[in-house]
């Protein structure tokens, strides 16, 4: 079982004193999503703090960068932040250091970031992917990091993580979900792909028909797959219950609806969950979503998507037998 993480909010190093921290093994990234690749970065530091003695961190930032430096066009995330550090916990890191990236963040020297962020915080090792890069418009590298270390630290570079001759990374998974590809996710991340939200009361339709649903206001940060039906799972207190979702518009009802939804009729479930956080996860797109001609026609095709559900949810048991 891991230890509780430490987190640490940093907005001005000028605060920190060289001694505030122990001896520190530090994994830089941003760390969207924590994939594969991300757990090779942190899982080296982990393993060179346990050897060593020392502490292990990981560094990241918020808000992502494109939002402070992309013209107000912010990549949606894979990952709340409450989300990536409890991924990160489960690694068993000790110290989760989150530094508020600013305009005048992005516009440290390379040499400066080394100096406030890495050698202020008594880092004596640092591991990044071998993409990394810092400082004012990312001139520092991977390998710059070692010569700016001014002696106090030694650097290890991880290569690249490949999947089927491709980099394993936070804008390839992104894809995939862009295109409802939710099966090929788990072989990037290590896991399905979840987001998060709260339940909000909807228009109560699915009940009229016989298949109430959980409307869910999701983390607007957070990316969503494409318009569709999916097989979900649906995280609700502790427990995880199979579910059938529908992200789109509805419009067999709605003419004019733009807003997206996303609703997942539960099965087995009866409790009222209103105002309760969730988490979905996505495991496969059964199909896009249409427009029927009527009421028995929707609820016929309903009937489907259940029992596709449910045989993939049956099959996904038989295989961990």
């Amino acid at each position: 079982m891991s230890s509780v993480v430490e987190v640490v909010r940093i907005n001005n190093p000028e605060n920190i004193k060289n001694n505030d921290f122990p001896p520190l093994v530090m994994a830089l990234g941003y760390f969207d999503g924590v994939h594969l690749g991300h757990q090779k970065v942190i899982g080296e530091a982990k393993e060179i703090a346990a050897k060593k003695g020392w502490k292990s961190g990981v560094m990241t930032f918020d808000p992502h960068p494109s939002a402070v430096l992309g013209n107000n066009k912010a990549i949606s995330l894979l990952t709340s932040y409450s989300s990536k550090i409890a991924q990160i916990e489960k690694l068993g890191i000790d110290y989760v250091f989150i530094i508020d990236f600013t305009k005048d963040f992005a516009d440290l020297l390379p040499q400066q970031f080394v100096d406030q962020f890495l050698i202020n915080l008594n880092v004596r090792h640092v591991v990044a992917g071998f993409d990394y890069t810092y400082g004012k418009m990312a001139e520092g590298t991977a390998d710059t990091l070692k010569q700016q270390s001014r002696g106090f630290f030694e650097t290890t570079i991880i290569q690249k993580e490949t999947y089927h001759g491709e980099k394993v990374s936070s804008t390839l998974i992104r894809s995939y979900i862009q295109k409802g590809e939710m099966e090929k996710v788990p072989s990037l991340l290590g896991r399905f792909y979840t987001s998060e939200g709260i339940v909000i009361h909807g228009d109560k339709r699915g009940r009229t028909i016989g298949f109430p649903t959980a409307n869910i206001e999701s983390d607007p940060s957070l990316l969503l797959p494409p318009q569709g039906v999916y097989a979900v799972k649906i995280k609700i207190g502790d427990s995880w219950y199979n579910g059938v979702c529908n992200v789109g518009t509805k419009p067999t009802f709605e003419r004019e609806t733009i807003m997206q939804s996303v609703e997942v009729h539960i099965f087995d479930f009866s409790n009222e969950i209103y105002g309760e956080k969730v988490a979905v996860e996505w495991h496969i797109r059964l199909r896009s979503e249409q427009k029927f001609a009527g009421i028995e026609e929707l609820v016929t095709q309903i009937h489907k998507d259940k029992q596709q559900a449910l045989e993939y949810f049956q099959k996904k048991v038989n295989e961990q037998v």
